[in-house]
């Protein structure tokens, strides 16, 4: 079981689903929060602590609202985490049992932001770092989530520095080139574990 560890914005998601073109099976800790946020005990639980200012113009649950108020304040975003992280770490377990049981899955792929943070590294054979520059990085979120670079600092200040998640890494893959050189690497890694090579 391999985890994938690295910046916002260095391409997780791309190295996770090019693993999954090779016959991974991917669990996404990203999916797993919005499904958590959908369970309507807890659902019910944040509307009693935030009121309306997490709903949007439907009534639904705003995840960016969410994430404005738990980065500002770790109280508040260590009262989420007791809510939403017990039930994502059933649901992973239990997604991991059913990979295990498959017989033809051979590799299975958690895919999570907050992994070492929640300490769900502890599920994993392997750390893959996903390395990206900064300003490759800020682009990224920029184009695909509309984040500016104060909202990424102040997202990167509740996570673990980039320099801890990289020394907790077994692998590194470079995202800073096109698809096709991050698919080389990922070829690689796969040659490496097949063949035993787990060196770090």
């Amino acid at each position: 079981m391999i985890g994938l560890i690295g910046g916002m914005g260095s391409g997780k998601s791309l190295v996770a689903a090019t693993l999954a073109e090779r016959g991974a099976r991917v669990i996404s800790g990203d999916r797993l929060g919005h499904e958590a946020l959908q369970q309507p005990e807890i659902r019910s639980q944040l509307s009693q602590r935030w009121r309306t200012e997490i709903l949007d113009e439907k009534g639904n649950i705003d995840r960016r609202r969410i994430a404005a108020i738990v980065v500002a304040d770790s109280e508040e975003r260590r009262a989420l985490e007791g809510l939403v992280h017990p039930w994502i770490e059933r649901r992973l377990a239990e997604e991991v049992a059913a990979a295990e049981a498959d017989p033809a899955v051979v590799l299975i792929v958690l895919d999570a932001a907050i992994m070492l943070e929640a300490g769900w590294n502890k599920l994993c054979d392997r750390l893959v770092y996903v390395d990206a520059p900064r300003d490759v990085r800020l682009r990224r979120l920029a184009e695909q989530r509309g984040w500016s670079a104060k909202e990424v600092e102040a997202r990167e200040k509740v996570q673990m520095p980039l320099a801890e998640k990289a020394n907790r890494a077994d692998d590194f893959v470079d995202n800073s080139g096109t698809p096709g050189q991050l698919a080389q690497q990922v070829d690689q890694l796969l040659r490496q574990w097949a063949n035993g090579n787990l060196e770090c």
